[in-house]
């Protein structure tokens, strides 16, 4: 099967997420500049969500540069990372309108930590399916930056439970990991050609 209708509507799909994640900011109440502090941790909420999506649509982007085609383990194992991509909304509002507390913190990084499994999961599905000798195999190598980042998830989660900000704090960290997209896959496909 071709890869461009797969892509297609991964992009369609990050983009409503994110729109919906913004319709979800209201505005205060008042007109004075002051009423804007309390939507503070909201808007903090929203950033890294918003982030961590950018993250993925790049990602993802960069990942299917290096596939030639996909089969239904593919669209089985995208459809995966793409439900658990759709509860960054919920996670995200109901972690910045109780001002990061405990439980919705862990929701946060449980649906964070998901997500990083199901790409993980996708990318072993695209690797089965091209093979071990393949440009994309090649360029992802032993993708330790993938792996650390579902083990610093499992530990911000436990974290949470003595303190949120300190979870949160490991939950920027992995998003700033990944923040510069990952060369590895640009380089390969440059030194093909």
């Amino acid at each position: 099967m071709h890869k461009g209708r797969l892509e297609a509507f991964s992009d369609g799909v990050i983009a409503i997420i994110i729109t919906v994640m913004v319709l979800e900011l209201r505005p205060p109440p008042s007109a004075d500049p002051a009423a804007l502090r309390a939507l503070i941790p909201v808007f903090l909420s929203y950033v890294l969500s918003f982030v961590n999506l950018g993250i993925y649509w790049n990602n993802h982007h960069h990942l299917f540069q290096a596939v030639q085609h996909v089969n239904g383990n593919v669209l089985w194992a995208n459809l995966l990372l793409l439900f658990w991509l759709s509860l960054f909304p919920f996670g995200t509002a109901w972690m910045g309108e109780n001002r990061f507390a405990v439980w919705p913190v862990v929701f946060y990084g449980a649906d964070l930590l998901l997500a990083a499994v199901a790409y993980f999961i996708l990318v072993r599905v695209l690797l089965s399916l091209h093979g071990a000798h393949s440009t994309l195999a090649v360029a992802l190598g032993s993708d330790f930056k993938g792996k650390i980042s579902i083990v610093i998830y499992a530990i911000a989660i436990l974290l949470a439970f003595l303190n949120s900000w300190l979870a949160c704090a490991l939950y920027v960290l992995v998003a700033a990991m990944w923040l510069i997209p990952d060369p590895r896959i640009e380089k390969r496909l440059a030194h093909k050609d």
